[in-house]
């Protein structure tokens, strides 16, 4: 009867062979009996489906810090912040380039379909147009920076090409930050004017999120001198813009 208890908790209906915490936890809600924990560890270790499916050993060998930039725009960091609603143009999308040594973003719109030669234009149209040809560029496992046009490109301009680990955001935390404030920023802005084709002047133009996103990072990162004086400048412009 044990047995049978045991094997409903584990691995019975929805429950998806959890560890030994939370199947424990699952019979303790309706049942009781001495040594209960003994059990469920005994048979969560003759489990067969756990043994195949939670694989303890790691392949891709220990993890290793980034290099530490010495240069503004020779180690950037790329992602995307996807699923926003449609200009009148059709972007639905967001590229984030971020500068890992003065934490400056971009936040240029793209569409989601576009391939890696339609980001690769954007790229250099925003990003190396500005700065420079990057020396390294820290990005996730994208179809789009996996494939060939775009490492052949890379190759070709010197850039090295650092992917972060499978499930291991951490890699590129820094970028993390940037699309969870970035997103925080526009679901702010936006409110209740989500009209699909006036997104708040193109997603703010995009400009004005960045201004608060340096801020909000420097803050953090305790650079408040470091950025005061620029951002007053580019506020000025701006205004002069306006």
């Amino acid at each position: 009867m044990r047995d049978i208890l045991l094997r409903e908790a584990h691995e019975g209906g929805l429950m998806g062979h959890f560890g030994v915490t939370k199947t424990l936890q699952t019979l303790k809600e309706h049942l009781f009996w001495p040594k209960m924990r003994r059990d469920v560890e005994r048979f969560y270790e003759r489990c067969v489906t756990c043994k195949k499916a939670k694989s303890k050993v790691s392949p891709q060998g220990m993890y290793l810090p980034l290099p530490i930039p010495d240069f503004p725009w020779t180690d950037i960091s790329m992602d995307f912040v996807l699923g926003l609603p449609r200009t009148k143009t059709g972007q639905d999308s967001i590229f984030v380039v971020v500068d890992r040594f003065s934490k400056m973003a971009h936040f240029i719109a793209c569409h989601k379909t576009d391939d890696a030669v339609n980001e690769a234009n954007i790229f250099f149209r925003d990003v190396v147009c500005l700065h420079r040809i990057p020396r390294s560029i820290v990005s996730d496992r994208d179809v789009k920076f996996l494939s060939h046009f775009w490492r052949t490109l890379s190759s070709k301009l010197g850039t090295k090409l650092m992917f972060s680990t499978t499930c291991h955001p951490q890699t590129d935390g820094q970028t993390e930050v940037v699309n969870r404030v970035l997103s925080t920023l526009l679901r702010a802005a936006l409110k209740r004017t989500l009209k699909l084709g006036k997104i708040v002047c193109h997603m703010l133009s995009l400009r004005i999120i960045m201004l608060y996103i340096l801020l909000l990072i420097c803050h953090h990162l305790r650079l408040y001198m470091a950025i005061i004086l620029p951002l007053h400048s580019i506020c000025c412009l701006y205004r002069l813009n306006m």
